[in-house]
Order: structure tokens, then C-alpha cells, then sequence
């Protein structure tokens, strides 16, 4: 729990970095969505952002850690972090 506090305080530096050169962070709640929903939501979400833009996902399906960072790879997106949580992961992805 305590790394998991410490890459998220990392996280959080990063987002505040970002959000000085003018980047947007925004949050999609995945948690409860079964495969293919949280991919499913994450690409209409990602549809009506601008590159370079962040998107915070957070998901429980165990499904996830393999079908987010490959949808992020056969999109073109950076998939930045991947955060173990209590509540469940967050991935962290820079639209391409």
C-alpha cells in the first residue's frame, strides 16, 4: 500500500506538471465494467480529447491489465502508468 501511495504521489507531481504546459487531465470510472466496456469507454473518451491530453481510467476487471495496454498499443496511445489501488488500478494513458 505504501508504494502504491508513492507512485500515486508521482502521479499526482506529473499531472501537476502537466497541467502548467497546458495539457488536461481527465477521469474515467470503469470499476464495475466487465471486458469490453472499460476499452469500449475509454476509447470514446479518448475520441474527444486532443493529443497529449492524459486519461486517468479506474478499473477492477481483471481483464483489464491486458486489454487496456493492448488497445493502448494498437491505437497509438502512450500508456504512461498502471497503478495498483485498493479500490482496484488506474492506468494512466497520453492520447496519441
Amino acid at each position: 500500500a505504501a508504494a502504491s501511495r508513492h507512485r500515486l504521489s508521482q502521479l499526482c507531481l506529473r499531472t501537476v506538471i502537466c497541467g502548467v504546459i497546458k495539457i488536461m487531465i481527465y477521469d474515467l470510472n470503469a470499476k464495475g465494467l466487465l471486458c469490453p466496456l472499460p476499452v469500449l469507454k475509454a476509447r470514446k473518451r479518448l475520441m474527444s480529447l486532443s493529443s497529449g491530453d492524459i486519461l486517468h481510467i479506474m478499473a477492477d476487471d481483471p481483464a483489464a491489465i491486458v486489454d487496456i495496454p493492448h488497445f493502448c498499443a494498437e491505437a497509438g496511445h502512450t500508456l504512461l502508468d498502471m497503478l495498483e489501488l485498493d479500490q482496484g488500478r488506474m492506468y494512466v494513458i497520453s492520447k496519441k
